[in-house]
């Protein structure tokens, strides 16, 4: 189904085919529709299946339905809830860009940059304010925010809000909106917590779920490479230096472990990029913006990117360090392989790090088989991951034994009892 046939007015139409799409994603045509129609959505859908053009096109079709009149001030009409700064101005910028033929304004709210200028711009008046929970909270103890004219309310990464230990503020700030609204809320996965949180602030939503929430999207191919942890560096290098990877990201546990990958990587040459909280955001977007106009080939991350970064075309993602919840792994991973477009993820395992694999291989239902890799080996990790799986095997025929032993032992004590009586 074309966007022309999802409800959108010929402005936004246009805006979109301005910014490059012409076809919408499943969630996408699912969502768009009923959202139009007022509808409360839960939208579930792996990361790069398109949720932010989900909810913003059916928020911008109701501003431009109903725009305010000329010479009165812009009044707040939409909140958009996210958990990352990066999030937050990706989002805003998906805002001015569908809606550039509408002649809506929009204002992203984050900490790490001067607040005064976030007060001016609330002062003129917007239409639609995306914020992260924190620096919104300041806002609102400052009462420069006014949500009395509020009508939709968007909960984005919803999941990720709770891992961030966010919710609190995001419950305190749901407590002050008008009670007659539409809730939408989007998530790559939707634990109980999430589903605890909508069925508090949603009123019979409508439940869409694309994919499998565990799964990783079909264009992604995955490598898992067993590798001594010492050597994880020159196989990141030797990578680099011999493969057709042209835009990489680099997930490190740590921003210690960040900046040192990153400074290992220009003194070979490559030219990176490091992104972490430890960077003012300024460095942050300065980042992100020569990561997406390719002035560097690699950016290396935190956690803190998995869910902030949308990035066209990034060719690899590589998990330098395995992420400690399986989770995380899913957010990793889709950066890559993005809108139909086709990507690889690279897992590289030490051995104190089979413990982290094995959970991912649980939450996703996949066994990996490492992979060996030229002048790297394997085989110590792959002897130690068969001994482990062998040891599964064993542990699971030994439960077998006992359970079958203590049913005779059950029966006969229930004989007993019987001839007692």
């Amino acid at each position: 189904m074309p966007f022309t046939k999802l409800g959108l007015s010929d402005p936004l139409l246009r805006g979109v085919l301005a910014s490059g799409y012409t076809s919408p994603t499943e969630i996408q045509s699912e969502a768009i529709p009923a959202a139009l129609s007022g509808q409360d959505i839960i939208g579930c859908a792996q990361t790069g299946t398109g949720k932010t053009a989900a909810f913003v096109l059916p928020i911008l079709s109701r501003i431009f339905r109903e725009r305010p009149v000329q010479g009165h001030k812009r009044v707040i009409r939409s909140l958009i809830l996210t958990p990352t700064r990066e999030l937050a101005v990706q989002i805003e910028r998906s805002i001015l860009g569908y809606g550039r033929f509408v002649g809506v304004r929009a204002l992203a709210i984050y900490g790490g940059v001067d607040i005064k200028r976030q007060l001016e711009t609330l002062h003129r008046g917007v239409d639609i304010v995306v914020a992260t929970p924190g620096r919104l909270m300041d806002h609102m103890r400052r009462g420069s925010v006014d949500f009395r004219s509020m009508e939709v309310l968007v909960l984005d990464e919803a999941d990720r809000m709770f891992d961030m230990g966010f919710i609190d503020d995001v419950q305190r700030i749901i407590a002050t909106l008008p009670a007659q609204r539409q809730t939408m809320l989007f998530s790559a996965t939707i634990p109980p917590e999430v589903q605890r949180l909508a069925a508090g602030v949603q009123k019979d939503p409508h439940m869409i779920q694309i994919g499998e929430q565990r799964n990783p999207i079909e264009t992604i191919t995955q490598h898992v490479h067993a590798v001594l942890r010492q050597q994880k560096i020159d196989l990141l290098l030797h990578m680099l230096q011999n493969r057709p990877m042209h835009s990489v990201l680099v997930f490190s546990r740590t921003k210690h472990g960040a900046d040192k990958i990153h400074r290992k990587l220009e003194h070979a040459g490559i030219v990176s990029v490091a992104l972490h909280s430890g960077r003012s955001q300024a460095q942050r977007q300065h980042a992100l913006d020569g990561f997406k106009s390719g002035k560097y080939q690699v950016m290396v991350a935190t956690d803190i990117a998995a869910r902030g970064i949308d990035v066209r075309g990034i060719s690899h993602v590589v998990n330098f360090d395995v992420p400690l919840y399986a989770r995380d792994y899913i957010h990793r991973i889709g950066r890559t392989g993005r809108a139909a477009t086709t990507g690889d993820a690279i897992t590289l395992v030490a051995p104190d790090e089979q413990e982290y694999l094995r959970k991912i291989e649980q939450f996703i239902g996949q066994r990996f088989q490492p992979e060996e890799y030229e002048g790297f080996t394997c085989a110590h990790l792959t002897e130690s991951l068969s001994r482990s799986e062998q040891q599964t095997k064993a542990q699971r025929l030994v439960a077998r034994v006992r359970k079958a032993a203590k049913r005779p032992r059950l029966t006969r004590r229930r004989s007993h009892m019987a001839a007692a009586r």
